[in-house]
């Protein structure tokens, strides 16, 4: 499963309403090499549905992963920041060992 918190939650719906994107867009979740400490979490938006896709609703927000990134982001909750030390969305993954210390990658 994968979850979203209520601050999240508010930041994609006013992103969605924003950008004019239809019921049919949701949050695409993936997972690539690189960074830091080895693999990077890629976040954006998407309506097109892939093969080996994986679907999760949480406070009814659509959130899909590929089989593959879901090995690494399993039980993952998107969050958000507006606050002074840093501003947007950022994953409270319990799968990773370890993360850079700008967050922006991670290993399990």
């Amino acid at each position: 499963m994968l979850f979203v918190s209520d601050k999240a939650k508010q930041k994609i719906e006013s992103i969605l309403t924003e950008k004019n994107m239809g019921g049919d867009y949701f949050v695409r979740v993936s997972v690539k090499g690189g960074g830091c400490s080895g693999l990077s979490y890629n976040m954006d938006f998407d309506n097109v549905l892939k093969e080996d896709d994986q679907e999760f609703v949480d406070k009814g927000i659509k959130l899909v992963t590929d089989l593959m990134s879901f090995l690494y982001v399993c039980n993952t909750t998107l969050d958000f920041s507006d606050g002074l030390n840093g501003k947007g969305f950022y994953f409270n993954n319990p799968n990773a060992s370890r993360t850079c210390a700008c967050g922006e990658s991670f290993a399990v």
